[in-house]
């Protein structure tokens, strides 16, 4: 039994321990990111409490977990750190993952934990949806003319960005192991939680492929599976990718594009380019629930039922007919509830 040996009170951060460093990354097999990211919520409750109700961590229990200091802290988040809806919403669900855990394994901790998960974030603005349109898209795609190695691995970059809707660390981590050019062509992404899924490749794209392949990859067959698929060389081996270089290129391509495109947004960010491919499927008549699937989405109380049927066959027939040439409406009205619906896909 974790508890203080003065006051016989479950000790909170003999739970946080566990809670971070066994429960979430052994029990759960969730990603160091993803375990960071609870950190940091724990952290920043850790420091309200210090800042606000001048409570020192080493005086932190179970107790200041109450309704009334995590709506101080809400409010606080909100008022004085000036946190959008969304990163509120993080925040909370941390603490309350933590209190259900610790529930679970101390039942005098049940009512505080019941207690927390009534309480509801603010609720989030309707934003403006980001994409590119069709003469957008393609000329971001065409931006790198590869007349330099470093053009040509970044044309690649974008095309299978797009083509695959995939997240920027889900391309970043992308390894030769992970891709398979022979019929038919797909490539696994790992997301979110260590999470995998199998996207397809178009035809072009496997072309595409092919042709990077021969250059940044001779002899791919005797190279390591681990090796990463897009790389900058690094003390004479090829290292991983970051976000910020992936995003860079996204924003040279958007400055050249831009000349004969004057309406492309001025920020450019690469989740537009998963937005825009999710976009170009729907737009071809594809049912939402598809979509999902093929960006990693997971809502059981919407596509659980179709989710049995969603087959590799049935998404590469999706990607195989959504092109950035729009040529046809919805099957269905884009309403502003299947807008959200979509693009609220991480």
């Amino acid at each position: 039994m974790r508890r203080d040996p003065q006051t016989g009170a479950p000790d909170f951060f003999s739970f946080a321990r566990d809670f971070l460093h066994a429960y979430m990354p052994k029990t759960r097999g969730l990603s160091p990111k993803t375990v960071e990211a609870y950190r940091i919520s724990l952290e920043c409750f850790l420091i309200y409490l210090a800042e606000t109700e001048r409570i020192e961590r080493d005086r932190v229990s179970f107790a200041h977990f109450d309704r009334p200091h995590l709506k101080g802290w809400m409010t606080w988040m909100i008022d004085q750190r000036h946190y959008a809806p969304k990163t509120v919403a993080l925040r909370l669900s941390a603490i309350k993952a933590l209190l259900a855990y610790a529930a679970h394994e101390d039942l005098t901790l049940v009512a505080l934990s019941q207690a927390a998960k009534a309480l509801k974030a603010p609720a989030r603005p309707r934003m403006p949806i980001e994409y590119f349109t069709e003469p957008q898209t393609r000329a971001i795609l065409a931006a790198f003319t590869g007349q330099t190695p470093k053009s040509r691995r970044n044309r690649m970059l974008l095309i299978l960005l797009y083509d695959t809707a995939a997240r920027v660390g889900e391309i970043t981590g992308l390894t030769l192991g992970d891709l398979c050019l022979t019929d038919p062509g797909h490539l696994t992404l790992t997301g979110k939680g260590n999470k995998t899924r199998v996207v397809p490749l178009t035809e072009k794209v496997i072309d595409h492929l092919h042709v990077y392949l021969a250059e940044f990859h001779p002899n791919a067959a005797k190279l390591p599976a681990t090796r990463p698929v897009f790389y900058s060389p690094h003390h004479g081996q090829p290292a991983e990718l970051s976000a910020d270089t992936v995003s860079a290129a996204l924003k040279q391509a958007a400055t050249t594009a831009r000349a004969q495109h004057p309406s492309i947004p001025e920020h450019v960010h690469c989740h537009m380019l998963r937005k825009t491919k999710a976009m170009d499927l729907y737009q071809q008549g594809i049912p939402l629930p598809v979509i999902m699937r093929l960006l990693g989405h997971e809502n059981a109380s919407t596509t659980a039922a179709f989710y049995a049927f969603a087959t590799l066959d049935m998404m590469r027939q999706a990607i195989n007919a959504a092109t950035p040439a729009i040529t046809g409406l919805a099957t269905d009205e884009l309403t502003e509830d299947r807008l959200q619906a979509l693009y609220s896909l991480r």
